[in-house]
């Protein structure tokens, strides 16, 4: 996932240069709009501007070595008031708008560093409720959502934003009503999180593969999260590049290089051996996908030809293992996320030549993908795939001329009684 990958989804605005603005801009090199007491950019992201802070008249003597250990943390006023407002006595205390907490730290953190209430709501949420919408205890045996996601974010900025940015997407999905705000919250973080991830892109190596692979895998989580955009339906999209395809592309990308490493320690994928056999309840149900993926094979046998058919048969034929597993999973009570690995896991394996095909809207690959479109049914039980199955499905038809429609009929009966 290089930097113009990542840019695609969020670009940079040209802008005058200026040695005027604020340090925390300046090191995050972005523009500053060098408003005082504090710049829009740290009001934005809830940071301790140096603008706020007062010159000394004289200098004053740097702090002894040994203090380096205990950084100075501030609350900051939060711009989402609604979400996190002060106690009402606290405006009357100076300097209410921010509250001063010695911690303890010996990472290399900057001197003051700010933490808005809003995003400690975040943390906190994602602490108690949001990581195990990520995972189940037999997926996760070493707590990597729970315990190592939220070490790693305090040392590697995108993994943090991007931990904020699913935690206000789930209470955004919680609380209806705050939707909203929530939102706004996620995007800031999102933004944030992205384009932590691009500065470290080029420095990506066997010590760091794994945080960023993880920062890649959660912009995925993020994207999903956000719920269905009209035009965009993973792999193709009604217009240009889907977005999805794109991250995917750069969590294959980061893959390629450091495999090995990244799938080690702590992220070493584990298999459940009680997981072994179809239920007798699921396997009339499975049988019936078989049968109709064998018909699809027929079908594309007859009417297609050229190096084109070749990837049709590939691509359709490796759709019945796909089911198998899913609903091995499914037999054992899984749902959700903890089928993740087997659904998306047949769009990652997919030939380029093939994943071109479904950009270029061609038929006979939509009218596959349509099949493979069921198993999303088997993940809405999530949060953060509601309403996906439908809104590809859709997509699909709208994409296909009328002749194709009888290939897709057997997905939509699978779908729509979902709704």
């Amino acid at each position: 996932m290089d930097s113009a990958t990542l840019n695609k989804i969020r670009s940079r605005r040209s802008h005058h240069k200026s040695r005027l603005g604020c340090k925390n801009c300046k090191r995050r090199r972005v523009k500053c709009d060098e408003k005082k007491p504090s710049c829009g950019n740290c009001v934005n992201h809830s940071i301790e501007c140096d603008f706020s802070v007062s010159t000394p008249t004289s200098p004053s003597p740097s702090p002894p070595a040994a203090s380096s250990a205990h950084q100075r943390y501030r609350f900051r006023q939060s711009k989402y008031q609604t979400l996190a407002s002060p106690a009402p006595n606290e405006a009357q205390r100076p300097g209410g708008n921010s509250i001063a907490v010695q911690c303890d730290f010996s990472a290399n953190i900057s001197a003051m560093v700010g933490i808005s209430f809003a995003d400690l709501q975040l943390f906190h949420h994602y602490l108690i409720s949001t990581y195990r919408t990520l995972t189940d205890e037999a997926s996760d045996p070493y707590d990597v959502w729970s315990i190592h996601i939220p070490q790693w974010g305090i040392a590697f900025p995108s993994i943090l934003h991007l931990m904020l940015a699913l935690s206000a997407l789930h209470l955004g999905h919680e609380k209806p009503e705050l939707r909203h705000q929530y939102v706004m919250q996620a995007n800031d973080h999102f933004t944030f999180g992205i384009r932590s991830v691009t500065t470290v892109l080029s420095q990506l190596n066997s010590e760091n593969c794994q945080l960023i692979y993880m920062s890649a895998v959660m912009i995925c989580l993020v994207y999903f999260g956000h719920g269905p955009r009209p035009g965009e339906y993973l792999v193709f999209s009604s217009q240009g590049q889907a977005e999805w395809l794109v991250l995917m592309r750069g969590v294959r990308s980061i893959l390629a290089t450091n495999h090995d490493k990244i799938f080690s320690g702590v992220l070493t994928p584990q298999t459940d051996d009680s997981i072994q056999s179809v239920s007798p309840e699921l396997q009339g149900e499975l049988r019936q996908h078989h049968d109709r993926i064998v018909e699809l094979k027929t079908f594309i046998e007859i009417q297609t030809a050229g190096p084109e058919k070749d990837l049709y048969l590939s691509a359709v034929g490796s759709l019945p293992d796909t089911f198998d597993e899913t609903y091995t999973m499914r037999s054992a009570g899984k749902d959700g996320v903890c089928l993740l690995p087997m659904v998306i896991g047949w769009i990652y394996r997919l030939p380029e030549p093939f994943v071109v095909l479904l950009e270029k809207k061609d038929p006979f690959a939509l009218v596959i993908l349509a099949q493979w479109s069921i198993l999303l049914t088997y993940m809405t039980s999530s949060w953060l795939f509601v309403g996906w199955d439908q809104h590809v499905i859709k997509g699909i038809r709208a994409s296909l001329e009328e002749e194709f429609y009888n290939w897709i009929s057997w997905p939509e009966t699978v779908i729509s009684p979902r709704a």
